[in-house]
């Protein structure tokens, strides 16, 4: 007798495989969903010990909220798992308008905080379009790219993907949200990493964006043109020459490696990291937050911390290598370079070896939108893991007879 293809009927029975695949909540990858859960739980208690001062009479304001978004995150990420993101390849054209349109309606309807227009009150919740845009932009491209699967190495291929995210890029630097457009790029960049684009194709990617920056940073001001905002340009060279600007981007740098640096080995503990109860460090809860956790923690909780990093970047390489289909293993490049390119940048950043550009630690800096982003982007790495595993599991089961 002759063996059916898996999954398939013979003679009219709908009969499954004996060796049934487990239940997608089984599949999912327990170290990398070890390594979430212990970042949003020491970011909730970093974030609540840092700022337990800022709003008198509510000393625990922004440790409900972080832990609230953890919550929903969690259960945003099991349930995406529970998704198979192939289907989302449709929804390509959808989602990149989605992310253009909400980008423009922020322009239009948005609200403004320290000078930037980034976020839509939902009146239960702030959308920041920026945020998001992210996520859907690593799914659109990944899907753009999947269309041209015969031409993955064209020079055609490469500057489209690049058009497609320098569009939604500029749109919100223009808000203006330098990090942000900075990681639209550093998306792509990723995603035509692990499409195999030829490394002559990233030379000359890199030639334009180091003309790019020499333009917008030199010859444009020398014309009287304005590309960006003084404190952007002031963020941007800050780390160059702190002590020229002592006041401004200079201070924050300087207060931030003091209080790294004020840690040592062990830290000075929640009660004695004076930096940060006394609001030397700026943005202590979202773009500093790495500088409170060594003072507090010390070099010990910086390791810490980034050891967990490099256990979700480590389990998202891996789901890469086993996901069943090009789509898939588009979008776990994507998130894996998003987060690697966030965490490097924001911790490079408080230490003063990177550009103060404002993007958030993954799961760690607090906000609603940047949290649920990353868990949602999480669940799709579960997702490609749950139906990776099981296309695994099925070509080893016996076929139906």
């Amino acid at each position: 007798m002759t063996s059916a293809p898996l999954g398939t009927s013979v003679k009219g029975f709908d009969e499954k495989p004996r060796n049934e695949a487990a239940p997608g909540l089984l599949r999912l990858d327990p170290l990398l969903l070890l390594g979430v859960i212990a970042l949003i739980g020491l970011s909730c208690f970093v974030v609540g010990t840092a700022t337990k001062d800022d709003i008198p009479g509510q000393p625990s304001y922004y440790l409900y909220r972080q832990i609230t978004y953890g919550v929903i995150g969690l259960v945003l990420l099991i349930g995406i798992s529970q998704f198979d993101y192939s289907r989302l390849r449709e929804w390509r054209f959808g989602l990149y308008a989605f992310l253009i349109g909400t980008i423009l309606l922020t322009f239009a309807i948005g609200g403004a905080a320290k000078g930037s227009t980034r976020w839509i009150d939902l009146g239960f919740f702030q959308y920041q379009s920026s945020e998001m845009g992210k996520l859907l932009l690593v799914v659109a491209i990944a899907g753009f790219m999947v269309e041209r699967v015969r031409r993955l190495t064209d020079r055609e291929t490469t500057s489209r993907m690049m058009l497609l995210a320098v569009v939604p890029a500029m749109l919100v630097i223009a808000q203006p949200d330098l990090g942000s457009g900075l990681v639209y790029i550093a998306i792509v960049a990723s995603i035509l990493f692990v499409a195999g684009t030829k490394w002559t194709h990233f030379v000359a990617l890199g030639t334009l964006a180091v003309t790019a920056i020499l333009v917008v940073l030199v010859a444009a001001p020398a014309m009287g043109v304005e590309v960006l905002k003084p404190y952007q340009v002031d963020r941007l060279t800050a780390f160059m020459n702190p002590t020229d600007d002592p006041r401004e981007q200079g201070y924050q740098l300087k207060q931030s490696v003091a209080g790294i640096g004020a840690g040592q080995r062990t830290g000075r503990g929640p009660e004695g990291a004076t930096q940060t109860q006394l609001n030397f460090v700026p943005e202590h809860h979202t773009d500093f937050i790495f500088s409170v956790v060594g003072e507090t923690f010390g070099f010990v909780g910086c390791a810490l911390i980034l050891a967990l990093y490099a256990l979700i970047i480590w389990r998202g390489l891996r789901i890469l290598t086993m996901a069943k289909n090009l789509f898939g293993a588009l979008i776990a490049g994507g998130i894996v370079g998003m987060l690697l390119f966030q965490m490097f940048v924001n911790v490079g950043m408080t230490i003063g070896i990177m550009p103060i550009t404002g993007i958030p630690l993954p799961l760690f800096s607090y906000g609603g939108s940047s949290v649920l982003m990353t868990f949602m982007a999480l669940g799709l790495l579960q997702s490609i893991h749950v139906q990776g595993k099981g296309s695994m599991a099925g070509k080893k089961a016996p076929a139906a007879v």
